[in-house]
């Protein structure tokens, strides 16, 4: 089988496109640039933009799936840039489907659509839990619509579906994990709130396996079509406990520092008002949405998943962080 993955040169893009290639799938990524990761799997490689329609239909044709992975994310930048990559690329990806006959789009979401300031989710599915009001992150917003998008095409022709994995980690991440060791490191990481706030997390292998689950059970009238799914190790951590064990397995010293959430509120505010005034490069080191993400509960029923398409993660916490700190200590 042909199979498309958007964004194949990303750090979850990468696992789907091996887990596809262990399959005996041919497997063609859409990025924005080259991947020597993926030139080893042996994975075709086209570049571009999801903006451009022309060069989304192209990738598109003659596949038989796609799994929507690429995306804008960060914590910071212009609404219309996220809305660019995130709502008008999907747009392009579901056009481009229904135009070459595709009867399989896998989306990777986030939890993030579905944010509402401090207010907790514990233990609940995608069914319970609604949109959020008033996103005022770029990032979160847009992936609301365009998860939305995904979802209200499912039909005859085209079957759908939405995963929203919960902060991945693991080997071979250059995003947070990095980030969070230097800050640690740096003396500039602070717990908000007292690190209490129960949170899930999704080691990397897991996050893929879902994607490929979902795959497997995909199909026009499937109870997972249409539908959009929480994915997580279902090992909820106390916040402190998830820095702490990241930070341990890099050989980086725990953090212990602490920032109430009012303070690390209006700090954000503050960054986030300099940032646009003066403007300064990079992404602020704190904003007010991730204030509030980092002191509220936020763990799922993974039940769901389990029941429509067989999810069942296969590495646990205690094994994902073996896992690290040994690649860790390798070279990178």
């Amino acid at each position: 089988m042909r199979i498309l993955v958007t964004g194949g040169g990303g750090f979850l893009g990468q696992a789907l496109c091996r887990g596809l290639v262990e399959r005996g799938h041919a497997v063609i990524s859409f990025q924005r640039s080259h991947s020597p990761a993926l030139a080893a799997l042996g994975v075709d490689q086209l570049q571009g933009d999801l903006a451009d329609a022309h060069a989304v239909t192209g990738a598109v044709s003659g596949v038989d799936a796609v799994f929507h992975n690429a995306a804008k994310a960060g914590a910071w930048g212009s609404y219309a840039s996220y809305h660019s990559a995130n709502v008008t690329g999907t747009d392009n990806v579901i056009a481009a489907c229904r135009a070459s006959g595709v009867t399989r789009l896998v989306y990777t979401s986030t939890p993030s659509v579905t944010h509402r300031a401090t207010h907790p989710v514990e233990g609940l599915g995608a069914d319970e839990v609604p949109y959020g009001e008033n996103l005022q992150a770029p990032y979160a917003a847009t992936k609301a619509i365009a998860e939305k998008s995904v979802l209200a095409a499912n039909d005859a022709q085209l079957a759908t579906i939405a995963l929203r994995p919960r902060l991945i980690w693991g080997p071979g991440d250059q995003q947070i994990l990095p980030r969070l060791v230097e800050r640690a490191r740096s003396g500039r990481l602070r717990l908000v709130g007292d690190g209490s706030n129960k949170v899930d997390t999704t080691y990397i292998d897991n996050a893929a396996q879902a994607h490929l689950d979902a795959f497997d059970h995909l199909a026009p009238g499937a109870a997972c079509a249409g539908k959009a799914y929480f994915i997580s190790n279902g090992e909820p951590w106390p916040m402190r406990e998830v820095l702490n064990a990241l930070l341990a397995a890099t050989g980086t010293p725990p953090v212990h520092k602490t920032l109430s959430f009012r303070a690390a509120y209006r700090l954000g505010a503050v960054c986030e008002a300099a940032w646009q005034l003066l403007p300064l490069k990079g992404e602020p080191p704190l904003t007010r949405f991730l204030a509030e993400q980092l002191c509220t509960p936020h763990w799922y029923s993974m039940e769901p998943a389990r029941r429509d398409f067989g999810y069942v993660p296969r590495v646990s916490m205690a094994e994902g962080l073996v896992r690290l700190k040994t690649a860790w200590k390798q070279p990178r």
